[in-house]
Parts: C-alpha cells; sequence; structure tokens
C-alpha cells in the first residue's frame, strides 16, 4: 500500500462514512448483533458506538494499517473489548465454526477477491451464525448501472479497489443459505455511489 492508501484515504473514508443518514443505517444493523463477533473491514472504527454493550468479544480486522491507526482512538474510548488485528479477510486465521455473528460494512466493494472472502466469513460462522451487512453497490435501474460501470475504474484507483458496480446480493446468494435484505438508495446519497444493500445472510445449521 501506498502513501495514498496508508496517509490520505483513511482520513476521506473517515470523513465520507460518517455521513449521519448513514449512521442511522449502521445503528439498525448492528441493533440485533450478539454473541462473539468478527467484523471485516473495520477501518476507522466508525461502528463502535452502535454495538450492543453487552458484547460477549469483538475481534476486528482490516488490511490497511492507516486506518488502523485512526481506529485506535476510537478503540480506547470504547466500553467494548476489542481485538483488533490488521489482517486481509480473503484469508482469516480463525478456526471453522467461530462466531456467533460477522459484521461488514462498506467493504465487500473493495476486496480483491470478494468471493473469497465470502466464503471465509462462511466458514468461521458457527451453524446457524448470522453475517449482518451494509453495503453499496449495483443500482437495480439500468441508466444508473452504465455510469457505475464507467466510474468503476476511476473509482477503484480514488477509492483503493473500491466498485461502484458490485452486485451484493447475487454474491451473498451465491453463498449463503438464506439472505434477507433490502436494496434501496440511501437517504440524500448520490445513486451511483448510494445505493445500498442492507440485511443479515444465515448459515446453515447442520
Amino acid at each position: 500500500m501506498g502513501f495514498y492508501s496508508q496517509k490520505i484515504l483513511p482520513y476521506l473514508l473517515d470523513w465520507s462514512l460518517s455521513d449521519p443518514n448513514i449512521a442511522k443505517y449502521r445503528r439498525e444493523i448492528l441493533a440485533n448483533v450478539k454473541g462473539e463477533v468478527l467484523e471485516i473491514g473495520f477501518g476507522t472504527g466508525l461502528n463502535l458506538s452502535y454495538y450492543p454493550q453487552d458484547l460477549e468479544k469483538l475481534v476486528t480486522i482490516d488490511s490497511n494499517s492507516g486506518a488502523n491507526k485512526l481506529a485506535q482512538k476510537r478503540i480506547q474510548s470504547s466500553s467494548i473489548t476489542v481485538d483488533n488485528r490488521v489482517l486481509n479477510g480473503e484469508k482469516l486465521p480463525m478456526s471453522d465454526n467461530t462466531f456467533d455473528s460477522v459484521v461488514s460494512t462498506f467493504t465487500l466493494c473493495s476486496i480483491a477477491k470478494v468471493e473469497q472472502a465470502l466464503k471465509e466469513v462462511y466458514r468461521v460462522l458457527k451453524p446457524g451464525g448470522e453475517f449482518f451487512f451494509l453495503e453499496h453497490g449495483l443500482s437495480n435501474k439500468p441508466k444508473i448501472q452504465v455510469w457505475q460501470n464507467r466510474l468503476t475504474p476511476i473509482q477503484k484507483i480514488i477509492g483503493d479497489g473500491c466498485h461502484f458496480n458490485r452486485n451484493i446480493r447475487q454474491l451473498l446468494e451465491q453463498h449463503f443459505d438464506t439472505v434477507t435484505l433490502e436494496e434501496f438508495v440511501g437517504e440524500n446519497l448520490p445513486e451511483i455511489s448510494g445505493y445500498l444493500y442492507k440485511g443479515v445472510a444465515k448459515k446453515r445449521i447442520n
């Protein structure tokens, strides 16, 4: 990772993803997280204040050490004990069937091998465990899709791998047994970057 990814992008992401409208969606999706929890793509720690305070355990990973430095202030001021690690979500060191819940917000858009990362999420979830997600991606409107496809090559450079045009529903339904989600344009957000997917995917109980 270069200077831009480490020193500039974390501040840009922290600013843009601190939007009050996005905060509302974070609060909604994280309200039901429980048990031992893994968050992939922890970033600057914006989710921390929305987790239930009675979590048993929170393990967080992010591959960007620059974002990790910004997250430390939020970790130190949180009442939740956080095991924070600089790791890539495409290959997790955790054992199979470890977590009750896995969380991802605005992360699936930028993981290079996103299908491998979802396989890893499924693997580390306990049977019956849930994957809570809030992501942006491919619009359901063809005219918007055209612009998302045109702008994604530029966005991948600016956003360190971020795609406007990933079909989050399709990705999740390929890897999980049950997927419940909402698709909508975020309040006061441009549709090209603000077409959102919010919901829960569940691992089969053996």
